[in-house]
Parts: structure tokens; C-alpha cells; sequence
């Protein structure tokens, strides 16, 4: 893919851009309200193929994500080649979490996750006692087939002198051979993902277009929930496993805090983008979310904020009994992205300790007009960004699927219009 030198009006565009997110991020409103684009399956509406198709054809899915990145001018975007292009990869290690356009479900539907025990009650002790034993031995192999024969791996603590030698033999093992073979081969796939999704962003740069965030990363408490003890085996922590499931959300918290500055200062962008699954009001009580959820993420928070990062959490549902709350950190330092939470009821709370992100309705967006969208741009114009908050517009969790293409240019178009 060709990236260009970045041109002397290419540059001043990013700079002005970026410097938009940026003074959002520190409290003081920039010229203009910015606006930011985050799609996934909605790229293959706007480029007339199927979702299937974004997800295995990397050259057609760079071709259509710039041009609707030059179309609509947005003041950030997400990488979206990476974030729409991994079919491939998903089969290169047969990923057992997800069904996916083409593979379990239809070519033109969307993700299933699917929410099972990962790791069992019983198994606490062991991914505690020697994590990594027990993503080699135990987890990997149950979410990717590509890891099946790991369990064939010797148990490394332990081994020592003679014995450090001839505890290699199982390394022999055919089947241990064959998944070492197959995972090989699925990093090879990976690394043409990654070369094409970093080329993307390369280029999206020099033609003068930001990316909203250069790493992603998740909530103590919801990896643990998601990826491996599932919602139902979740909540009966919370009653049966209490002692455990807090030393394991510690635990992870370390572990995503020392990844996530890694790939933050690997991509060169400060912006952690960190999508949030089990904070919302109706998913446990406030004494729940002050003992189980909120301290791990505060913690992870203050400590990518000392790495000079900048967490940017999406809150997904209704938080709005969690306001009061998620205010206690350092202001001028991160940016809350809501997704269903009454956005004038966040200014009022949050609007001198953090930038906002969103947040246009999903069914606003794919049921109504033109006329529709122009009037909820303009309600957030009039209610948080004239009134002094420093919003980034945004649909409420990206693009929806659905959407028609004439709302999409509506919503930049209102946001210039009315806070330009």
C-alpha cells in the first residue's frame, strides 16, 4: 500500500485535529467541537459488500475505510482496518469465543459472542498460584483450536539441574509438534494483518486524519468475567468465591497494566481505548460496584495516567447511578465515551474532571431522518458543548450496522453547522 509523504497541508490538518482531542482531554474547548468516526460492519453498508467480504479482503476493506474516512473529514477515526479485517486471523487459530460473518453465522450478520466458563470455579487456585502455566496448559487450548496439544507442554516451575533437561521430552510429542506447527503458521497470518492494518493507519496519518486511539485494552473485573468464567459463573462469584475472585482481579489488573503501556508506547498514540461490559447500573448493586469493579479499574486508570497514557473507557448501557463514582481521578486526564447515559446528566457531574465522548442514539440513527439527527447534534451542541463541555461527537458505540449512509453524512454535517 502506497503512504505518502505527508504534505505541508496534510501536516497542518493533523495537527489541528489532534490538538482538538487534545485540548478536550484537557478541559479547554478548541476552535471547534470535534467530531470522531468509529465504524465496524457499518464500512461494508458504505462500501456495498459483504460483512463477510470486510473481514477477509484486506485490500477492498482499505480502499473503502479511506474513503469514507475523506469523505466525512472526521477530526479522529479508529483504526479501521484493524478493527474490521480479522477474518483471517480468526481462522488461522480457530477462535472458539466467537462466531463470525461466514463462519457460524451469516455472511452479512454480525459477531455472537459466545459466554461459557472458560476457566472453572475450581481452577481459581491453579490461574493463581502460576498464571502462565495455566494459559499454556489450560486456557489457550480451550479457546483455540490452534493451541490444542499445548496441554502436552512439561510443567516448567520446578525443573531444575538434570532435570530442567529431561523434562523437555514432551516436547516431542507429535500433537504438541502439530499445534506448535499451527500456531506458528497463525502468527504468520497475524503479522500480515498487523502490516496491513498498520499500513492503513500510516497512510490515514499522512493524508492529515488522526486515529482516536493507537491501543485498546479491558477492565479487570470484565476479563475476568468475559474471556473466562462467563456471566453466570461471574455472578456466583460474587457470593461464593468472593476471596478469589478479588485476589484475580488484582492479578489481572497487573498484568493489563504492564500490556497496555507496552502497546501504547508501541503505537506511538497516548489514547487507551477500554470498552467497559459489567459497569452499567443494572448489572450489580452499588455496594458490588465499589468492592468488585470499581477499585481494579480506578487503579489501572491512575496507573496508565502516570505512564502519561490516556484511558478513554466506554461505558456501554446506562451509568448514571455510577456518576458520582467514576468522578474520583485526577481531572484534565481522560476522556468517558457513554453509550446510553443521559449525556447532559455526565456534563453536569463530570464535566470539570473529564472530555466526553458520544452520544447519538443507535435507533435514532438507523430508524430516523436526516432531520432526526440534525436535532440530536444540535441538542448536544445546545446542552453540553455551548454550555462549556468538552464533547467529541460520536455515535453511542460506533456506526451502527444499519445505519443509512444520509444520517452518517447528517451528523458531520449538523456538528459544523451548529459548533464549527
Amino acid at each position: 500500500m502506497n503512504i505518502p509523504e505527508q504534505t505541508p497541508e496534510a501536516k497542518l490538518a493533523y495537527d489541528t485535529r489532534w490538538q482538538r482531542i487534545m485540548d478536550c482531554v484537557a478541559l479547554k474547548q478548541p476552535d471547534r467541537m470535534p467530531v470522531s468516526f468509529y465504524a465496524t460492519f457499518w464500512l461494508a453498508k458504505y462500501g456495498g459488500i459483504s460483512c463477510k467480504d470486510l473481514m477477509y479482503d484486506y485490500e477492498k476493506t482499505k480502499e473503502i475505510a479511506e474513503r469514507a474516512v475523506l469523505e466525512f473529514e472526521p477530526d479522529a477515526c479508529l483504526g479501521l482496518v484493524g478493527a474490521n479485517a480479522m477474518g483471517r486471523i480468526f481462522e488461522a487459530v480457530d477462535y472458539k469465543q466467537l462466531k463470525w460473518p461466514g463462519h457460524g453465522v451469516g455472511d452479512n450478520q454480525p459477531y455472537q459472542y459466545l459466554d461459557r466458563e472458560y476457566m472453572k470455579p475450581e481452577e481459581f487456585s491453579d490461574f493463581l498460584r502460576d498464571p502462565t502455566g495455566f494459559y499454556l496448559h489450560t486456557y489457550l487450548p480451550r479457546i483455540f483450536g490452534a493451541f490444542e496439544g499445548f496441554e502436552k507442554l512439561p510443567d516448567f516451575p520446578g525443573m531444575f539441574y538434570f532435570r530442567a533437561i529431561t523434562g523437555l521430552r514432551p516436547l516431542a510429542n507429535p500433537e504438541f509438534r502439530k499445534a506448535l506447527q499451527r500456531v506458528l503458521d497463525a502468527a504468520d497470518e497475524v503479522d500480515r494483518f498487523m502490516t496491513h492494518a498498520g499500513q492503513w493507519n500510516k497512510r490515514i496519518n499522512a493524508l492529515g486524519f488522526p486515529l482516536i486511539n493507537g491501543s485498546a485494552s479491558g477492565a479487570p473485573y470484565d476479563v475476568i468475567a468475559d474471556y473466562f468464567r462467563g456471566a453466570t459463573g461471574m455472578m456466583k462469584d460474587l457470593f461464593r468465591n468472593k476471596d478469589k475472585l478479588l485476589e484475580s482481579i488484582d492479578m489481572m489488573r497487573q498484568h493489563l497494566v504492564k500490556m497496555t503501556i507496552a502497546n501504547a508506547k508501541a503505537s506511538g498514540n497516548p489514547i487507551v481505548f477500554i470498552p467497559i461490559h459489567w459497569a452499567p447500573d443494572a448489572f450489580m448493586s452499588p455496594k458490588q460496584f465499589e468492592t468488585f469493579w470499581w477499585p481494579s479499574f480506578r487503579q489501572m486508570m491512575i496507573e496508565l495516567i502516570d505512564a502519561d497514557l490516556i484511558p478513554m473507557p466506554l461505558w456501554e448501557s446506562d451509568c448514571t447511578k455510577r456518576l458520582e463514582v467514576i468522578k474520583d481521578i485526577p481531572p484534565g486526564k481522560c476522556i468517558y465515551w457513554f453509550e446510553r447515559t443521559d449525556m447532559v446528566k455526565a456534563f453536569e457531574v463530570l464535566g470539570d474532571v473529564v472530555a466526553l465522548r458520544g452520544n447519538l442514539s443507535p435507533s435514532m440513527m438507523t430508524t430516523g431522518t436526516p432531520q432526526d439527527v440534525d436535532a440530536a447534534v444540535k441538542h448536544l451542541v445546545d446542552n453540553v458543548w455551548n454550555k462549556g463541555g468538552n464533547l467529541i461527537l460520536e455515535h453511542a458505540f460506533g456506526t451502527p450496522d444499519e445505519t443509512p449512509v444520509e444520517n452518517v453524512r447528517a451528523m458531520f454535517k449538523a456538528a459544523r453547522k451548529y459548533a464549527g
